[in-house]
């Protein structure tokens, strides 16, 4: 070998191994940052996440998709309360939820289709409109008196479509409706907490990136499984608005769910959450006690979504959470709880009420 080829060599095996060095370090500091993080106080750490079960069901809709779904709570009482979970999520979600509002209500919760439990289906049925007709059926299947649906994201999303798609059902059956932190449309527009071009350049860049991932999903997948810091801390800015003190138990939980959700399901149903567009539907919640709940520093679905939301909903209930992001339920649950509390307390006197002028 020449001399310059043995130079060339060795300038090369220097900048691999600079690279690895590197590499090797950045993977240490995340760990080192993980490690630390895990190291402080949690007072979550002994909380039964995703261990809570109620009765196992399964509602096949019209399609032909055999639905996972759950009925917990107390059996008899006046109200069922229907849970629609999120993107990438799953009806664990709803822990604290079922946690609290069980004692006093009858409650169902359900995997929205190829999320969760339910099965897997092909991309051309991945629309939101078809999450409002699975919601309808799961109404009808598994609700025999009144109730008040709660939505996350794009189960809040799911909620519109329905309303949208069956809006008889609003007023009679359905006797109240929770959207949390979600949007009536135009998630096509949001800067994700960036400068105004570099938003539209991530916007531009997305649909096609997403695309091309989903043909290599599985090899997405196998990245993700050993991708667990770096998703860990991400999750834990981006998720959540109070990152510095969240429970590292609760970031766990959710970026499991988010792990257990193939990169294909993500990639069908992004096309679907960019063009809904609901906000027209929203009148058909004024028949019922509506509230609207938001974290201040979320950024998938902002604050200015529901505010659009309460400005179409003059009736609605508006809270704003502080120090909080899209994942709300899950970082403030006490707070999201006793809206729920006081949303029930309407429905419930609404249905009084309406028994009484029969």
């Amino acid at each position: 070998m020449s001399i310059t080829a043995r130079r060339k060599v060795g300038i090369a095996s220097a900048i691999v191994g600079v690279a690895s060095a590197g590499v090797a370090a950045g993977a240490l500091a995340k760990r080192y940052a993980v490690g630390r993080i895990r190291l402080r106080p949690d007072p979550e750490a002994s909380e039964p996440l995703g261990e809570l079960r109620g009765r196992p069901t399964t509602v096949t809709t019209s399609d032909g998709v055999p639905l996972y779904a759950e009925v917990d709570g107390l059996q008899d009482a006046p109200l069922t309360v229907v849970f629609c979970h999120g993107y990438t999520l799953n009806l664990d979600s709803w822990h604290y939820q079922r946690r609290d509002l069980g004692e006093a209500h009858r409650l169902v919760l359900w995997d929205q289709r190829s999320h969760g439990r339910s099965p897997r289906i092909p991309t051309e049925d991945c629309s939101i409109d078809r999450l409002g007709d699975d919601l309808a059926e799961i109404v009808e299947a598994l609700v025999p008196g009144p109730c008040v649906l709660v939505g996350h994201s794009m189960g809040g999303m799911t909620i519109m479509a329905l309303a949208d798609r069956h809006p008889e059902l609003f007023g009679d059956k359905i006797k109240g409706v929770a959207l949390i932190s979600t949007s009536p449309g135009k998630l096509g527009e949001i800067s994700l907490g960036l400068p105004a071009l570099l938003s539209k350049a991530v916007h531009k860049v997305t649909p096609g990136t997403v695309s091309i991932l989903r043909r290599g999903g599985a090899l997405v997948d196998k990245s993700r499984q050993v991708g667990n810091d770096v998703a860990f801390l991400a999750l834990r800015h981006l998720g959540f608005g109070d990152s510095q003190n969240v429970s590292p138990t609760v970031v766990d939980f959710v970026e499991s769910m988010i792990r257990s959700t193939p990169f294909e399901v993500i990639a069908e149903f992004y096309p679907a959450l960019m063009s809904h567009d609901k906000l027209s539907a929203l009148g058909v919640l004024d028949e019922v006690p509506t509230s609207i709940m938001v974290g201040d520093k979320d950024w998938l679905t902002p604050v200015e979504h529901s505010k659009a939301m309460a400005a179409a909903l003059p009736s609605a209930r508006f809270t704003e959470i502080p120090e909080s992001s899209h994942l709300v339920q899950l970082e403030r649950p006490a707070l999201v709880n006793n809206a729920l509390h006081e949303l029930l307390k309407r429905a419930i006197a609404d249905t009084d009420a309406g028994d009484e002028n029969r």
